[in-house]
């Protein structure tokens, strides 16, 4: 059974399933870059009128569409979906890495330190939005992040990462000065 739940972002909804929808974390998959794509469940769904953007965890997926785009008319699509691929299939959509991550051996002690304040503070938080958050850089200070899924494009993002994300980073991980987005 599919459950929907809104978002802080008006333009994505979060579907949660009670089948494992991805067994490798989060993945984002973006209309504009869906020529570089295998997977046919994405690319069907990515080729909805109206879908500008697919965010994939766990044990639900964000849609973020278009402003022109109707919910009355994208969700029944997107539950048949779904629900047509675990009719048919009984392993998760998503079974293998698409991107890499930074090898442990190769980050010093603070870099380690954003990257567990991330996982266990933040990224939970902005999960429960239908989103993610991307660790990308830390220079000089600065931690450059991406926001992605519902958390992309959202009016309020710029609060939570200026009052959420760089507060907690600086609080817990005293090197950090600020964090931007990229």
């Amino acid at each position: 059974m599919i459950q929907i739940e809104s978002t802080p972002n008006p333009n994505s909804l979060k579907f949660l399933s009670e089948k494992v929808i991805s067994e490798i974390g989060t993945e984002e998959f973006q209309k504009n870059k869906e020529n570089n794509l295998s997977n046919e469940f994405i690319k069907d769904l990515l080729n909805f009128n109206g879908v500008e953007l697919i965010l994939m965890s766990k044990n639900f997926l964000s849609v973020k569409k278009a402003d022109d785009a109707s919910w009355d008319d994208l969700k029944p699509m997107i539950i048949s979906h779904l629900n047509h691929y675990f009719e048919n299939n009984s392993v998760p959509i998503l079974r293998e890495k698409v991107s890499a991550k930074i090898p442990k051996k190769d980050q010093d002690e603070t870099i380690q330190r954003i990257l567990e304040v991330l996982d266990s503070k933040i990224r939970p938080a902005v999960a429960r939005d239908g989103g993610d958050i991307k660790f990308k850089s830390f220079q000089n200070g600065v931690v450059k992040v991406e926001l992605q899924g519902s958390c992309s494009g959202c009016p309020s993002s710029l609060m939570t990462l200026k009052q959420g994300v760089q507060n907690l980073l600086k609080h817990y991980v005293k090197e950090v000065q600020s964090v931007e987005a990229v």
